[in-house]
């Protein structure tokens, strides 16, 4: 089977054009026309000799995902349902990505795994289980696939989320190895700043990527503001609890710029009291920390928003204690893009699901 050179990094590209015999800075070649230059077809790769193309077009491939429904919100957002090749070490699985255009940026959201085995009860990803691990060219095809759909509209600015499907702290390694390409100045050049991995809380996880001399962004999604309703909702937090994540937390080193972000999840009546924002504030003492909240996302799940006058008496707590607090409204709920609804479905929203009403 050919090769495939999507996620390859550029020591393994040189590795194996010197293993063809060619000098390695071959392989540098290919890795800037992949990873910079977005061009997925060796015959476009017009620097390398012609006899060069013609092997690599014989012997190995670049496989991007395949766009099987696009669904637009009147927000502007895409939801791409993705299939995944089937190859001789991956079993063929779908993913979605999530592409948000704004006035001077996009955001691409992108999923670390098909499914998801972590189980937060209130997000409709859950539902689908662990279907398999993404490769390190799965995960960078998502964003390559947005960007180059949109490529005619794109701003200056681009920012990646690793938000959507899977935990992508039990993918490690296919993670970075794509987190590194698209951090690198000679690869993607993202910046650090605009790219971020969001965690349900694993613990030995955000230890090694504390650890990483090129990293994203970190964001715990926390939900809850104490362990009683943590274990309620999100089942990691039996194995890795408040104590645990918040003191892994604490000895993470943020770099001058940055601050932890924790995801708030408002689910309505059960974790949005203004009890919960005091016992919130008093979990983040001493971090460097900011709060986005998030309105719970309506799905065929036995929970329902928050009002307005609860996210904002919430926000009004934090800030008053000194913890920055934004309230974030997902983009494209009209089409099952939001946080938390992220689950396959080959309708463009709720009201064609007919379960809108009962939420």
């Amino acid at each position: 089977m050919p090769a495939e050179l999507l996620g390859q990094s550029a020591t393994e590209l040189r590795a194996l054009l010197a293993g063809w015999g060619e000098p390695a800075y071959r392989g540098a070649q290919i890795y800037h026309a992949l990873y910079a230059e977005r061009r997925f077809d060796v015959a476009a790769m017009t620097n390398l000799p012609a006899a060069l193309r013609a092997r690599l077009t014989t012997e190995t491939q670049i496989t991007l995902p395949r766009i099987t429904r696009r669904f637009e919100s009147r927000d502007g957002a895409i939801r791409y349902l993705l299939a995944l090749a089937d190859n001789s070490t991956t079993k063929p699985a779908a993913v979605e990505a999530v592409f948000m255009p704004e006035e001077s940026r996009q955001t691409i959201c992108i999923s670390a795994q098909a499914g998801c085995a972590v189980d937060c009860h209130f997000c409709l990803t859950a539902q689908l289980g662990l279907i398999r691990n993404l490769t390190a060219g799965e995960i960078l095809g998502q964003v390559f696939v947005a960007l180059e759909e949109n490529r005619v509209a794109l701003k200056p600015q681009t920012n990646v989320v690793l938000m959507g499907q899977g935990e992508p702290l039990l993918n490690y390694e296919p993670v970075m190895a794509a987190l590194r390409i698209l951090l690198d100045p000679n690869g993607t050049g993202l910046s650090p700043k605009h790219v971020t991995l969001s965690t349900s809380g694993i613990v030995p996880g955000i230890e090694r990527l504390a650890a990483e001399k090129v990293r994203p962004k970190l964001a715990i999604s926390l939900n809850a503001s104490m362990d009683k309703q943590r274990d309620t909702i999100m089942p990691i937090n039996r194995k890795y609890p408040l104590a645990m994540l918040l003191e892994a937390c604490r000895r993470y080193p943020l770099r001058p710029w940055e601050r932890l972000t924790f995801e708030y999840v408002l689910l309505g009546g059960f974790n949005d009291s203004p009890e919960d924002a005091r016992r919130v504030v008093r979990l983040l003492s001493n971090l460097r920390a900011k709060v986005n909240l998030i309105p719970w996302n309506p799905g065929e799940l036995p929970y329902h928003p928050p009002t307005q006058d609860c996210v904002e008496e919430f926000r009004r707590v934090l800030t008053e204690k000194g913890v920055p607090t934004f309230v974030r409204i997902s983009r494209g709920q009209d089409i099952m893009a939001a946080c938390g609804q992220l689950a396959l479905i080959e309708t463009s929203g709720l009201a064609q699901r007919g379960s809108g009403s009962a939420l």
